[in-house]
């Protein structure tokens, strides 16, 4: 596995957004019902909808944690060390988490061909302006405009950044749907939750989102679900704001299966709303929701399956099975994704360089050592290069 005769594409990188990612292509006069900073004592905050933010300790990311700097404690924390003693390390942020060239270069030295990138605050700030679907497409707008001037949506065909779409507002998920296809994009993210709109929350997959969905479907562009503050709630458990995983001295909660609770309900829906019988091109991957819902959600569709004859045209595992991709965590068992789902919809992806990456994107490569060399080179990198490739009607 250390010589491989491919370079792999990783699908799933972020960035550190830069100070004005959320407000150089906004209108000031906006910046009240979406995005402003403030400086309380000797920290920058975002001020998100008129609430300050506390979703990471440090919103400017200067200083950070180093890439994977959680990679013991993910692997079974051997030396018992306590959660916090991982994070006690900082460096200036490099050039690399917001320069482009930079990172190009930086995918170059790991041995990769290319990467997906995604937000990192940029996932958790749609939860805080909900209630707002004007201010969401107000946000978002502003927000893929840098996503573009900074990154782009394909650079040099290594950097493949995704545009964020909510479908708060319809007509507005439409619209910068067609203006990221206008740019190129190969992807677009989303968040795993219903949308509230301006007449309620739905399922995202109810017939009013139809005309996006229909777009979707007639583009090929593929979807990716990847983890964010999805706004689960742990019912009195827990606390529910996002930043509550990271606080109290690292208890354990279970705010930290929320994640994977949102995919998992988000992936049985697309099923039993009968999306894919609508619009049977559409792709979708769930990146860094984990895969340890997998079982019990193809459990769930078969159960349904037998207690609704005639509901389903088909069986609805075969469905999941057709229409997702899923990236596992780097910790997660591979075969058992593989096993549940077929080795040609399982995905490779590093998280770097977030603190619960990878130190280094290959760094785990000796996890597919099990699999055929087809099958390695289909995880490694046949899946998302697919994926990547638009696939219309």
């Amino acid at each position: 596995m250390t010589e491989l005769d491919f370079q792999p594409f990783d699908c799933d990188n972020h960035y550190y957004e830069a100070i004005d990612a959320f407000t150089r292509h906004l209108d000031p006069a906006h910046g009240p019902r979406c995005v402003q900073w403030a400086e309380i004592g000797k920290r920058k905050y975002h001020v998100v909808g008129g609430k300050i933010s506390r979703a990471v300790t440090n919103a400017t990311f200067d200083p950070i944690a180093m890439p994977g700097a959680m990679y013991e404690y993910f692997r079974g924390n051997p030396n018992g060390r306590q959660p916090w003693e991982f994070l006690v390390d900082r460096e200036a942020i490099r050039p690399e988490y917001r320069d482009r060239d930079a990172r190009v270069a930086t995918i170059e030295g790991f041995g990769l061909s290319a990467v997906w990138l995604f937000p990192t605050l940029g996932m958790l700030y749609e939860e805080l302006l909900k209630h707002d679907p004007g201010a969401v497409a107000l946000t978002f707008t502003a927000f893929n405009r840098w996503v573009l001037e900074d990154w782009g949506f394909n650079y040099k065909n290594k950097i493949f950044a995704a545009p964020y779409i909510s479908l708060a507002d319809p007509d507005w998920a439409c619209t910068e749907l067609e203006w990221a296809l206008a740019n190129d994009a190969r992807t677009i993210v989303m968040r795993t939750a219903a949308p509230i709109t301006q007449d309620g929350q739905f399922s995202p997959f109810d017939t009013k989102f139809d005309p996006f969905w229909a777009r979707v479907n007639e583009s090929g562009i593929t979807v990716v679900v990847h983890a964010g503050d999805s706004g689960y709630s742990t019912n009195g458990y827990a606390e529910d704001n996002f930043s509550s995983s990271f606080n109290g001295g690292f208890r354990p909660s279970i705010k930290g299966f929320g994640i994977e609770r949102a995919a998992g309900d988000f992936i049985i829906t697309s099923v039993f709303d009968k999306l894919f019988t609508r619009f049977p091109n559409i792709r979708m991957a769930s990146v860094e929701n984990g895969s340890g819902f997998l079982q019990d959600v193809q459990k769930k569709l078969s159960s349904t399956h037998h207690k609704m004859p005639g509901y389903f045209q088909e069986h609805p595992v075969e469905t999941l099975r057709r229409n997702w991709w899923i990236n596992p965590f780097w910790e997660d068992d591979v075969e058992e994704v593989a096993q549940l789902m077929g080795a040609d919809r399982v995905l490779f992806g590093s998280d770097w360089p977030h603190i619960e990456a990878l130190p280094s994107p290959l760094e785990g490569i000796s996890d597919y050592k099990l699999f055929s060399p087809q099958d390695q080179k289909r995880i490694l990198f046949d899946n998302v290069t697919s994926l990547n490739a638009r696939r219309p009607v």
